[in-house]
């Protein structure tokens, strides 16, 4: 019998992270430059919270220069209330708390230290993996 998956086995591993009293510019070029829309939040070796891509645009407006981005920090954006799980809780658990609340992204600690991250598309990649291996594609005609 196969044991239940644990949500080490599908988060992203030392992902990205920023310190919360970075400027909020420097948040947002992270994100682009590693095509990324979470990142933990840090206060020295501590996590903090999550901010996301979507807290940056809510935070600048519309035209995400209102106000001005060089006057904000990370602090001023990011969630400290963000859903955090030890690497061994059961994946199903932190899937059904992530539809519960309708959120995109899990910090995954370890010893109450970050460890990874597990976003929404981690778990469409998960899915892909698993649907991959249950109906594998026909092999391409010769």
């Amino acid at each position: 019998m196969m044991s239940e998956p644990k949500i080490e086995s599908v988060m992203t591993p030392s992902p990205y992270s920023v310190a919360l009293d970075a400027p909020i510019g420097a948040a947002r070029k992270l994100m682009l430059d590693h095509h990324v829309h979470h990142l933990p939040v840090t206060r020295g070796s501590e996590l903090v919270g999550i901010v996301t891509d979507r807290d940056i645009k809510l935070l600048l407006g519309p035209e995400l220069g209102s106000p001005d981005p060089k006057e904000l920090s990370v602090e001023d954006a990011y969630v400290s209330d963000s859903f955090t799980v030890d690497l061994h809780v059961p994946l199903v658990k932190v899937l059904a708390t992530m539809v519960d609340r309708q959120i995109g992204a899990a910090l995954v600690t370890r010893h109450g230290r970050l460890a990874g991250i597990f976003t929404a598309m981690d778990a469409c990649l998960a899915l892909q993996k698993l649907l991959d291996d249950e109906y594998p594609p026909p092999p391409d005609p010769a």
